[in-house]
Parts: structure tokens; sequence; C-alpha cells
């Protein structure tokens, strides 16, 4: 009884560690899963991931797009939320020279939802060094402004 209680504990505490490094993956590099996409036979896709920053102006994004082509990139407003999908496709002649895939290869489809006060028509979006830069403005509306205190004449006190 005592191998078996002890066993399950090392099975559970395994367990818990895979979890824990599948968890960290999908944050540093995207997740990975097969997906069937409309119409299409099923084909490996992943989420890539995605890193967010505010300032005082803007709302900065940046996703991880190594090895994705701007043509085959495409950025889209639907109401609050950004759509990013794409493609990234596996290079020519690289596994019959021997190569082995680290990244994977195929469509993605990452959807984020955007806070309310932004302003959607100045939105600045750059592909660099496999990176995708997104600043979207904050609206002038919900920028901090700093309300000025006056200070009074001193008034007396009532006597009761």
């Amino acid at each position: 009884m005592f191998d078996t209680l002890w066993t399950r504990d090392i099975q559970q505490t395994l367990e818990n560690f895979r979890r824990t490094m599948d968890q960290v993956f999908n944050d540093v590099f995207g997740s990975t899963s097969l997906r069937p996409v409309a119409g299409e036979s099923t084909e490996w896709t992943f989420t890539p991931a995605v890193e967010t920053g505010w300032n005082d102006d803007f709302l900065n994004l940046r996703v991880v797009l190594p090895g994705v082509r701007e043509e085959d990139l495409k950025v889209n407003i639907q109401g609050n939320q950004l759509v990013i999908e794409g493609e990234r496709k596996q290079p020519e002649n690289f596994a019959k020279n021997g190569g082995s895939f680290r990244l994977p290869y195929g469509k993605f489809y990452r959807v984020i939802d955007l806070p309310s006060g932004l302003n959607y028509d100045k939105i600045e979006c750059r592909l660099h060094d496999g990176l995708l830069d997104i600043r979207l403005p904050i609206a002038e509306a919900m920028k901090p402004r700093r309300i000025e205190i006056q200070s009074g004449e001193p008034r007396k006190a009532l006597a009761a």
C-alpha cells in the first residue's frame, strides 16, 4: 500500500510538472495544435505569442512571427477585437537537405480583445525581423488629465 501511494504521488508531481512546462512553452513560443480549417483537411496550425505594453500615449503589441512575409499576413479590426491571421510557409528544399523543423509551419490565427478608449483610425503596424509591432493610440478623452486645485480664502469657523 505504501508503494502505491508513493507511486501515485510521484505520478501526480510529474504530471503537474509536465503541465507547467507545457504552459511555459506555450507562453514563450505560442501554442500549437491540430485544428481543421473549414473546407480543408486537418493541418498543423499555431497561435503566435503576443507581448503587450502601455505608455501614456499608446497600447503596444508585439506578435512573434519568425519567417512570415508581409504578403502572408493580414491584420483586421472587428468591433473591439484585433484579428491577426496568416501563414508561415515551409522553406523550400529544407527537409530535402536533412533539416529538422523546430517552428510550426502552416496557418495561424490570433484574436486579441482590445480595451475601450483606443483610437482605431490611427493604428500603426510594422513587420520587421520576425516581429509584428502594432501601436494603438489612446484616445485623448481616455488620457489622464491633471485637475488644478484652487485655493480659496480662509473661512472663519462659526461659533456654536
